[in-house]
Formats: structure tokens, sequence, C-alpha cells
């Protein structure tokens, strides 16, 4: 098979030191196999509930109400659809997706690719190292750009859960997304929105978006439909080891991958809704007042805002979600990292220096805006909301060619996706495109005018 030839040639799997690592029993019952198979959606639905999603959802429920719970909805379908394909070329190839595309390109057009995909990865960083500082100076009064400088530790700390094995990451990664829903189930309970306010929310409204409300729904699409996390998915998808020539077993691993990543990516889902909807029922008709994390932490014990359930202890509770959030996506993103800057350009440093220089790639730039435009949070927030965006953009270039690759017969073989799965991946790519493009279309615009 070609693909088999590329590993051979490139003498490389997508992160061979967790590759093939978990074995997979010969017989059990169904929830033993889900049990074995459930881990790497959680680490893809990570990216799903990131800081990056706070502003854009929390932003979202207080300047629009529940409106935007319809596009919550629809991106985490698109979501659910993106993400089985690229774990299924994973499994099925042998590539992830970086690996497929560079094979599938020249050497130019790949390492363009890659400088987008790298960017793609640095926006979801930024939105991770601006929620840990931020936490950080909440939770413990620490300057914000010393906050910036020790989320360059975080790398370390990867490391060292590497050395005690990919199920334990797996582990703890549950651990701080269950801790995240709590408090917000918790928070949302307290505030007691309009049930039925916020199930006509789910309902696409026909009325054109405004600018300010498509940004902001394009916003929410960056932060829950994210580009590296189809990278991600296509190489962690590989962890789990079986007979990969066996198309019986192949087709187990789809059928459970499938399952773990759906559960997974409902538990994201509901996590943006929440958030989504504590903005509308606490905070509609304040937007202008908790634009930032400390004003929405602020906001929590303020008795004019928050009304009667405001307390310091919501308060902190929300800074704890933050951190457990940043330090959750800080594991995929330096790992995301680690797999473009392979699959692309074949670059092979040692693995402490791989993961440092894709960390400080996505530090430096942050801490550069903050010494010289200023530390306030306004200024990172904002940075924040563009890196959302951005991440909307660079969406399509890692959408077509999963759609192109998971559709094709030569790359897939019988695992192919039938016509009804091209059909809406395809939709999908061509409606977030058009979106886009009308963005930019309004933004220059009212730039003009």
């Amino acid at each position: 098979m070609k693909n088999k030839k590329f590993i051979s040639k490139t003498n490389s799997v997508s992160l061979e030191e967790i590759n093939s690592s978990i074995e997979v029993p010969q017989d059990g019952n169904f929830w033993k196999y889900l049990l074995t198979f459930s881990g790497p959606g959680a680490l893809v639905a990570v990216g799903y509930m990131d800081p990056g999603n706070w502003v854009t959802s929390i932003g979202g429920g207080a300047r629009y109400g529940y409106l935007l719970l319809s596009v919550v909805l629809l991106s985490s379908l698109v979501a659910m659809l993106l993400q089985y394909m690229a774990a299924k070329l994973g499994i099925v190839s042998g590539l992830d997706l970086a690996q497929a595309t560079r094979q599938h390109t020249g050497k130019k057009t790949g390492f363009v690719l890659w400088l987008i995909a790298e960017l793609a990865v640095m926006a979801t960083d930024i939105a991770e190292v601006i929620g840990s500082a931020i936490a950080l100076n909440l939770l413990f009064g620490l300057p914000l750009i010393i906050g910036i400088v020790l989320t360059v530790v975080d790398v370390f700390l990867l490391l060292f859960l590497m050395k005690l094995g990919f199920r334990k990451i797996e582990a703890i990664v549950v651990t701080l997304i269950l801790v995240i829903i709590l408090i917000f189930v918790y928070q949302v309970a307290l505030a007691q929105p309009n049930i039925a306010s916020v199930m006509s929310g789910f309902i696409p409204q026909g009325q054109v978006l405004s600018s300010g409300q498509l940004t902001m729904a394009l916003g929410i699409i960056g932060a829950t439909v994210m580009p590296h996390n189809l990278y991600l998915h296509s190489s962690i998808a590989q962890t789990r080891k079986f007979d990969r020539k066996d198309e019986k077993k192949v087709a187990q691993a789809l059928k459970f991958t499938a399952w773990d990543s759906n559960i997974q990516l409902t538990a994201a889902f509901l996590v943006n809704c929440l958030l989504l909807i504590l903005g509308a029922a606490l905070f509609f008709g304040h937007a202008d007042q908790v634009g930032t994390f400390t004003s929405l932490y602020d906001a929590l014990q303020n008795n004019k805002i928050a009304g009667s359930i405001a307390s310091p202890v919501l308060s902190v509770l929300f800074a704890v979600a933050l951190l457990a959030s940043g330090q959750n996506s800080t594991i995929t993103g330096t790992l995301t990292g680690q797999i473009i800057m392979e699959g692309f350009v074949h670059m092979r440093i040692p693995l402490w220096a791989r993961r440092l220089v894709t960390r400080l790639l996505s530090v430096i730039p942050v801490l550069l805006i903050a010494i010289f435009m200023g530390s306030n949070e306004k200024t990172l927030d904002t940075i924040l909301i563009d890196s959302q965006v951005f991440l909307s953009l660079a969406l399509p270039l890692s959408m077509i060619p999963l759609v192109f690759f998971t559709s094709s017969k030569k790359i897939m073989g019988n695992f192919k996706n039938n016509k009804i799965t091209m059909g809406f991946g395809i939709l999908s790519a061509l409606v977030l495109s058009v979106l886009n493009i009308y963005l930019i279309v309004q933004t220059i615009g009212d730039f003009i005018r």
C-alpha cells in the first residue's frame, strides 16, 4: 500500500513514542472494548472547551442572548463528523492528516500548509496561554507577564506525564473535563435560565446575521471546530494496538473510536452550551461589563449584575475551571505541534526540544504583545477573540484534504466515505468557506466606511 511505502521511506510513524502502545483485548463485551478505546476522544474534546470557547460563548450569550445556541449545535455536529473522519484516516491508512497531506503535495506546498497549520496551533495556544495566565492572576495574584512565562513549564509537565504512559494522560484529562462540567452545571443551575428561551435558541434563526453577530458566530465555530484537533485525532487514534491487516479488527476499532469521540464531543457540546447559557442568563444586557475574564470573575460576585446568586465562591470556581481548561488544552496543543512539525516538514529533533519550540512559538508572541502593548487583560482578550476567528479562517485548509483523503478508495480501501458522509463533509467545507469570505468582505467594508 502507498501509505506503508511512505512510512518506510520516512522511517517514522505518527507520535512514535505512543503509537500502538495500548493493547486491545482479543475478546470481550461491548463495555470492555469501549473502555479500551476511550481516551483519545477526551484529548480531542478539550480543544472544544478551551479558554477561547469561554470568551466567544459567554460573550455571545451576554450580547445576543440564546440566539447563537444554534451555532453551537451545528458546529458540534460538524465537529463530530470531521473528528470521525480524522480518526478513520489514522486507523485505516496509518497516516496522520499532516503526513497524508505532505505525501500528496509537493515540498513547497507542504511547507506553506505547515506554516498555516503552525499558525492555527499558535492561535489555539494563545487562548490557552492567556486563559492560564489570567486564571493564575485571579487565583494567586500573579502578574499576567509572570503567568505567561510560567506556561512554558507546562511542556516539562507533559514530558513527565508521557513517561507515566498515555493512559495516565487520558485519565488526567477526563478528570479535568469532569471538574469543568460540574462547575458550570452548578453555576447554570443557580442562574435559573428560561428553559423555553434556551430550547428556542437551538433553532436556527432566519434573519441575516449582522457583522457583529457573524464575527461572534465564526468565533464560536473557530473555537468549536478546531483545525489542530483534526491533526491530533488522526494521530492519537493510532495509539491502540491491534492487527491492522484484519478488516474486522479495523471495523471494530472504527466503531468504538466513533463511540468514544461522539461521547466526549457531546460533553464538550454541553460545556459550550452551559457557557453561552450562563452568559445569557446572568449577563444579557451587561455585555460591555463582562468583556474580559477578570470582569466575568468580578461580575460573579457582583449583586447588581449576577443578582442574588453572586458570591466569591462562584468567582473562585470560575477561575479554577479556567485554569483546568487551560492546562488541559496545553497537553493537546503541544502534541499537535509535534504532529504537524514531523508530518509536514519531517523535522526530527529531540522530544523535549520539539515540544519546547512548539510552546515558545505560542508564548513569545503573547509575551511580546503583553510587554509592548500593555499587559492589561482587555488587550489580551481582544487578541484571544481574534485568534478564534483566525481558526475559523484556517479550518477549510485542513477540512478539504481530510474529506478528500477519507473519500479516496486508493487511500482508504473499503473504508472510504460513503456518498452521504462525503456530501456532508463537502457541504460543511463550502458553507464555512463562504461564511469566511462574507466576514472578510463585511470587515473590509466596515473599515472603509
